[in-house]
């Protein structure tokens, strides 16, 4: 199975300005998230950027990176105009990596990949983990997934799903399982380019989730469930701290 990978990476963040250009473990974050791309077996490996600032630290680590539109509203318009500059194949696998996930496990990127590989008729795939704690299941920053008995998302909610009307599910029943979330996407190429060509539906504006409009458009979601779930990102200084503290773990170890 052949794949790409794009790391779509802004400059501007609210939280955290400069975030691809911080130093995490002397070097810039976007540095640590194109080399866990590169050992993930990907084809290519490619950062989508809106700013020259960023372009230039990642030609100086000998990257391939592209200087996007400007206008873009998201990261995944980012990525499909990388796919359309590329001229990939409409069939083709592109896995859209986080410019923010220094310490997203390359195993992870490839699994996303083949998800979509074996999942025939979804256009996307995605990956999720267990909820084990009920803070977690009930935190808006912790997007939750329902799937089918097929494993295709059923919906995505910053709420609490499923909601569980009642002390205890029908008996002969699996008690429902909450998933969260993790925002790593497959696409077909043609997928991309359908889903990035679509304006926004109600049903994103109103949850903030941009996977929403897939759904709306009719679009499978195949979901594979991890265990355990991958570190955090960055958002935070704090978030960069903690990270530097796992690297420095893991070189240890």
């Amino acid at each position: 199975m052949q794949f790409h990978v794009v790391i779509p990476a802004r400059f501007g963040s609210e939280r955290l300005p400069a975030k691809p250009l911080a130093k995490l473990a002397g070097k810039p974050l976007i540095q640590h998230v194109y080399e866990r791309a590169a050992e993930s077996g990907a084809a290519s490996v490619a950062v989508a950027t809106d700013d020259e600032r960023i372009l230039e630290a990642c030609r100086a680590f000998d990257a391939d990176a592209l200087l996007t539109a400007a206008t873009h509203q998201s990261g995944t318009d980012r990525v499909a105009e990388v796919a359309d500059v590329c001229g990939w194949s409409e069939e083709e696998i592109v896995v859209n990596l986080q410019g923010d996930e220094p310490a997203m496990p390359p195993v992870l990127i490839a699994q996303a990949a083949q998800a979509l590989a074996d999942a025939g008729s979804a256009g996307i795939a995605t990956l999720a983990t267990p909820i084990t704690a009920r803070p977690e299941f009930e935190d808006p920053n912790a997007v939750k997934v329902v799937c089918d008995r097929q494993g295709r998302a059923l919906y995505f909610s910053r709420s609490p799903i499923p909601f569980e009307r009642g002390p205890a599910v029908s008996s002969g029943q699996d008690r429902p399982q909450g998933l969260r979330h993790i925002g790593l996407y497959a696409y077909r190429v043609a997928t991309l380019r359908t889903l990035t060509q679509a304006p926004p539906c109600a049903l994103e504006l109103a949850e903030r989730l941009e996977q929403l409009r897939a759904l709306w458009l009719g679009i499978e979601i195949a979901v594979a469930i991890v265990d355990p779930a991958p570190p955090a990102g960055v958002d935070t200084p704090a978030d960069l701290a903690r990270v530097e503290r796992l690297l420095a773990s893991r070189a240890v170890t």
